[in-house]
């Protein structure tokens, strides 16, 4: 996804003296920028381990140890922003996104992936079937995600202008469902487990034997394994300019709809 979100960049063409990198983690977009596009970087984050751990970077590199909904920068500093799956684990997201709107300067772009409102179905569906059969009811176990409209509106609410909003889905393969969670919550990959206060702090044994069960028999694959969907959204939102380009007023447009039928004759 880092690379992805880096391949939007390079889409813009222009070169961004100063640019940060919110909740950069060990440095997942950097290492696909190159120095031609930026020129310095800012990384940020606020985990000071996965700073320190961070991949090397041909673009000179400062780390910054802070919160995504209290950025310590002045208003109008940067020439880009870039978020790759971080913003999900935000608080108040509504305020992160106007912090990252306050700190671009005009004419800036922020450009983000977050987790879609799909992510993990297969797992949330599975844990949530076992425990309406096991105890009775059930507890969220995974972080919750933003739909692609909410999203909209909140990067509008916080004053961006010129919206893409797009979808990706990436699918992983795992042996089973114990697996899918050991990558989610643990010890070599992404951290990923549910942060509400009020999750249910275990899973019954039987409970995990019967969702692994029900995730096999409803969407395992025919070679044994199980698939982890994760749905991603992709943002881009500019910070007004004057010399941005703007829509037409309503009603000036010279050419109908209807006159497309009549496009080879016209040609």
């Amino acid at each position: 996804v880092g690379g992805r979100v880096a391949d939007r960049v390079f889409d813009i063409l222009r070169t961004f003296p100063l640019a940060l990198d919110l909740g950069s983690g060990r440095g997942y977009i950097a290492q696909h920028l190159t120095k031609e596009t930026i020129e310095k970087l800012i990384q940020v984050d606020i985990a000071e381990n996965a700073l320190k751990n961070a991949v090397e970077s041909e673009i000179p590199t400062v780390s910054v140890v802070a919160d995504e909904e209290f950025l310590p920068f002045k208003e109008d500093t940067f020439d880009l922003v870039v978020s790759s799956l971080s913003l999900h684990w935000v608080n108040d997201l509504p305020k992160a996104f106007r912090e990252i709107h306050r700190v671009l300067k005009p004419d800036g772009v922020f450009i983000g992936a977050m987790f879609g409102g799909d992510t993990l179905y297969e797992l949330r569906c599975s844990l949530q079937l076992a425990e309406l059969e096991r105890e009775g009811g059930f507890s969220p176990h995974v972080s919750p995600f933003t739909a692609v409209s909410d999203l909209g509106h909140l990067l509008s609410r916080a004053g961006f202008n010129t919206l893409t909003v797009d979808t990706d889905e990436i699918q992983v393969n795992y042996p089973g469902l114990f697996e899918v969670m050991e990558d989610l919550q643990g010890k070599c990959s992404m951290g990923e487990s549910n942060c509400s206060w009020n999750r249910k702090p275990l899973l019954h044994r039987d409970t995990m034997l019967a969702a692994a069960a029900i995730y096999r028999e409803m969407y395992g694959n025919s070679d044994g394994s199980v698939p982890a969907t994760f749905q991603i959204y992709y943002m881009i939102g500019w910070k007004f300019h004057e010399s941005q380009a703007r829509p037409a007023q309503r009603g000036s447009a010279t050419v109908s709809f209807g006159d497309l039928a009549k496009i080879d004759g016209l040609l």
